[in-house]
């Protein structure tokens, strides 16, 4: 019996300050033309800790740092905890809808975010280039999962696909949402909404990108359990 093996071109970027931690200096591995490979690869990626922006395919490579851990939910498994039912109920007369395309008024909704909930982030200030060239990709599929307050968009949650014969996932992209609703914790509602889709379209885990634990504006992703982090090479379970 053999097995196939494919290698990928890989670089590392020269070490520059960390978006999540100060005082820290961030290096990256990053795969050498997405375009071509990405979306071949990109779940076997994903699953190895890999996350996208834009086209580019990235991973936390720092010599003295190990902080970031990628974070999956397996969606069957998924139990809500009763603030996050009490969540669910408060949010209960918004309105779900999802598009495969991106909207004209998307940017507006993202400048607000960025420029009022990131106002301290390497992302600010939010123009249209950052937001095209963060947003979109030529090689990947994205669900655009809307949430509105009766006819106002409040939130979107862009939601990668990977499907591959063996399994099916999805990728909490990136949500930005109307600061004006900050206490509907928008962020941790459109990732339950995200897993009560995810169980309507049979999808197998939900990644979240990484957990950082001394990153407060990251430590809401440990409070969706069971859940799963990869650490030294292997996903471990946490509840």
């Amino acid at each position: 019996m053999s097995t196939q093996s494919t290698s990928l071109n890989v670089g590392v970027t020269k070490p520059f300050p960390c978006s999540y931690l100060d005082d820290h200096q961030e290096t990256l591995i990053m795969l050498i033309e997405p375009e071509v490979n990405a979306k071949t690869y990109y779940p076997t990626l994903l699953a190895n800790g890999f996350r996208r922006s834009g086209n580019q395919v990235y991973r936390p490579h720092c010599e003295h740092c190990q902080a970031c851990e990628s974070l999956r939910i397996p969606v069957s498994a998924f139990a809500l905890s009763r603030s996050q039912k009490r969540l669910i109920n408060k949010n209960s007369s918004f309105i779900v809808k999802i598009a495969k395309t991106p909207h004209e008024d998307y940017f507006d909704l993202y400048q607000r975010y960025i420029n009022t909930v990131h106002h301290d982030g390497p992302m600010f200030p939010a123009s249209e280039t950052q937001y095209n060239d963060f947003i979109h990709s030529t090689w990947n599929q994205a669900l655009f999962i809307e949430i509105y307050d009766q006819d106002k968009l409040i939130a979107v949650s862009i939601t990668d696909q990977l499907i591959t014969e063996q399994s099916k996932a999805w990728s909490a992209f990136y949500c930005f949402y109307d600061p004006d609703y900050h206490a509907n914790s928008l962020g941790k509602f459109a990732v339950l909404t995200q897993l009560k889709l995810a169980v309507e379209h049979n999808v197998d885990c939900l990644y979240l990108g990484y957990y950082i634990e001394n990153c407060q504006k990251m430590n809401y992703k440990t409070q969706f359990n069971p859940h799963q982090r990869f650490i030294d090479g292997e996903w471990e379970s946490f509840q």
